[in-house]
């Protein structure tokens, strides 16, 4: 049962908040999306080949507000229903049995007709009402932590109006008040990257390094998330100021088709449709402007970016688990596998 927290806030202190670190555990992090049905995703995922679980996405309702009549005021479950807070609990303790840190996600790509408007809602005359209400639902529920992954035009106009660098600091005393994480996920481009500013106050930065071309944007003819991106979005954000413990390379378990293919795939259908020699790679057919072809990643492409990662980082985020294929065919396992070999190699 979700219960009113009250008097969440610390003081707010003027100190820099300095991220954890000296973690030798490499991190793997999977985002599990509410609108797939958290019941039927779980029973895919072997837990114990994460480190963190991501639920995606949390949104406020027009008044800041995060849960309404015990249940999220606007988050997705299956089939379009509202997701149950009972959904949230099964997860937790799911997670939490296997020893898996849990955090919930705010922001993503699109945001639903039931959400508020976060340049409104994080205003300073709204900042502490829609934090204190956004921190009761991490610490009521048992969170583990919070993941921002505010994208876009919206991170750009919060920012450009001195809003998010204040959100980022008061949330992360807080959380770290109750010896909780604040994370967040980045694009590379101009206006998709959160502020260097805020930098020092997440434990860890998920870099999402892919899209590079998908079925509405970006040259057709290229590979939408290729190695060299990887590495290219890496020593970006290292220049940046992210330190080798805070750094996270984001992984996609899906791809783009182009030509006679259809739009999107998941690494499951990948596997499913064209087996496991075509999903060694990264291509099925040829990758051309006129051509017919599917970019994604497979097993080669994400073995050396889990090694990438190893080397320069301190894990890879997933998006997302419901994407991939249970079991040793999976993507999941692979870098499990990889991260092993290298745990062998350096004793």
């Amino acid at each position: 049962m979700y219960k009113c927290l009250k008097n969440i806030f610390v003081a707010v202190g003027v100190m820099l908040v300095l991220p954890i670190s000296g973690h030798a555990t490499p991190k793997i992090i999977g985002y599990i999306p509410s609108y797939h049905g958290i019941e039927s995703q779980l029973d895919r995922i072997n837990l114990s080949k994460l480190t963190h679980l991501t639920l995606a996405f949390l949104h406020p309702n027009k008044q800041g507000v995060f849960i309404e009549n015990n249940q999220p005021s606007c988050m997705a479950g299956q089939h379009g229903f509202p997701l149950k807070i009972s959904e949230i609990e099964h997860l937790l303790k799911k997670a939490h049995d296997s020893n898996v840190k849990v955090l919930v996600s705010i922001g993503g790509a699109a945001y639903p007709l039931c959400a508020g408007d976060w340049r409104k809602l994080l205003s300073p005359e709204n900042r502490d009402k829609t934090i204190k209400n956004l921190l009761a639902f991490v610490h009521d529920l048992g969170f583990d932590g919070l993941d921002i992954d505010i994208e876009s035009r919206m991170l750009t106009d919060i920012d450009n109006k001195g809003d998010f660098l204040p959100f980022v600091k008061l949330l992360k005393e807080n959380l770290m008040a109750h010896e909780k994480i604040l994370t967040a996920a980045t694009g590379s481009y101009l206006g998709g990257m959160i502020p260097e500013s805020t930098l020092p106050h997440f434990d860890l930065v998920s870099v999402m390094s892919y899209d590079a071309v998908g079925p509405t944007w970006g040259k057709v003819g290229v590979e939408h998330s290729t190695l060299a991106k990887a590495k290219a979005d890496l020593a970006l954000w290292r220049s940046k100021g992210l330190s080798k413990e805070q750094l996270i390379l984001g992984l996609p378990f899906y791809g783009y088709g182009f030509g006679k293919y259809k739009k999107n795939y998941t690494f499951d259908d990948i596997l499913g449709e064209f087996g496991p020699n075509k999903s060694k790679g990264d291509l099925i057919g040829t990758n051309c402007a006129k051509c017919d072809y599917i970019t994604f990643n497979g097993y080669q492409t994400i073995k050396a970016k889990t090694e990438l990662a190893l080397k320069q980082g301190a894990g890879v985020m997933i998006w997302e688990l419901s994407q991939d294929v249970p079991a040793s065919m999976g993507l999941l396992h692979i870098i499990n596998e990889t991260i092993n070999n290298n745990k062998k190699e350096n004793r």
